[in-house]
Parts: structure tokens; sequence; C-alpha cells
């Protein structure tokens, strides 16, 4: 890729990295900016060039709006999932256009970080893929392990719903634990 889309990633990489939660010892946004990236690469080798810039930033800086800030309900949940998706786009945008991108490619990256046109924009379903991907290798296991099982059913079930077959397919190929494959299988039945 270029220099300028180089010096995005760094600079997406730089302020995850200043993360102060970690993660196997590293900063958890930047380690799921590259999980992210990994699986954006791996469902769509030839992803364009805002697709791959849409994984490096998804979350990016999302320590700075904690969950705690919102009430703990499920209106609480959605608006901040809501303002999330509008904080990460904004940032995003501003890292871009100060590395020299046009408004057309920072509003398309914009609009895979909003989710605009799912499930109908292909590379927005590329991404709704990969985030259900990392969830499910990375994250499944602790959220299980903290939750009952009848959440973690629905949650399974919601994300299963957003996923196309090629990303389900490269779920099942995961390695997990006995208690999250009784939760998928009971999932999926």
């Amino acid at each position: 890729m270029n220099e300028r889309f180089q010096s995005a990633i760094a600079r997406f990489d730089a302020e995850n990295s200043r993360d102060p939660n970690l993660e196997n010892g590293r900063p958890r946004e930047l380690l799921y900016a590259e999980r992210l990236t990994d699986w954006v690469m791996k469902l769509s080798p030839n992803a364009s060039e805002p697709l791959r810039l849409a994984a490096r930033c998804q979350h990016i800086c999302r320590w700075e709006s904690p969950r705690e800030n919102y009430p703990m309900t499920r209106p609480g949940y959605l608006k901040w999932r809501a303002d999330l998706k509008k904080f990460h786009a904004e940032k995003s945008g501003t890292i871009l256009r100060a590395v020299g991108y046009d408004e057309d490619t920072i509003r398309r990256v914009q609009d895979l970080n909003l989710k605009k046109n799912f499930p109908a924009d292909v590379e927005c379903c590329v991404l709704e893929d990969a985030l259900c991907l990392v969830f499910l290798e990375f994250q499944l296991a602790a959220l299980a392990a903290k939750s009952d099982d009848d959440k973690m059913i629905n949650a399974l079930r919601k994300s299963w719903a957003k996923m196309t077959e090629a990303a389900r397919a490269e779920a099942l190929k995961l390695s997990y634990g006995d208690r999250e494959k009784n939760l998928i299988a009971r999932a999926l039945a």
C-alpha cells in the first residue's frame, strides 16, 4: 500500500497504543485492531483501501467512552453503541484528513465504521463478519464466563444472523472450550 495508507495505519495504531487496558500485555484496542485487520484480510484478501482503513480504526480510542458513563439498561447500551460509532467515525476522519485522504475516501471509511447500508453493502458485510469472528475467537469465552446461558445464546444467535455463510464456515473451524461449544450448539439448534 502507499505511503498515505501506511501513515494512516501508523496514526491509528499510535492512538490505540494509548489504551490503558491491557490484554496479553498489550494495549487492548491495538490488539483488537490487528485482529480485526487480520480477519478482514483473511475473508477478503483483495480488500479495498477504505475497508482496510475501516478495519484498523473500527474501535479507535474506545476506552475514552466507557460503558459505565451510560445507564446500565438496554436503551443505555444502545445509546452507548450509537455514540461510539459516531466517535470512531469522527476520530478516523480527523486522522485521515491529516494524512491527506480526500473526502470521498474519508466518507467511505466512515460509512463502513457506521455500518451504513448493512447488509446490502458487501464490504460492510466483510467488516461485520470480521467483527463477529473476533468476538467468537477472542471474546466469547470471557463473556460466557460472566454471563448466563440464555444471554449468551441470544448473543450468539444475533451474531450468527449477521454473518455471511463464508464467515459462519470460518466460525465453525475455530477452537472453543466445552462450554462455548455447548452454547454455540444450543444457539444454532
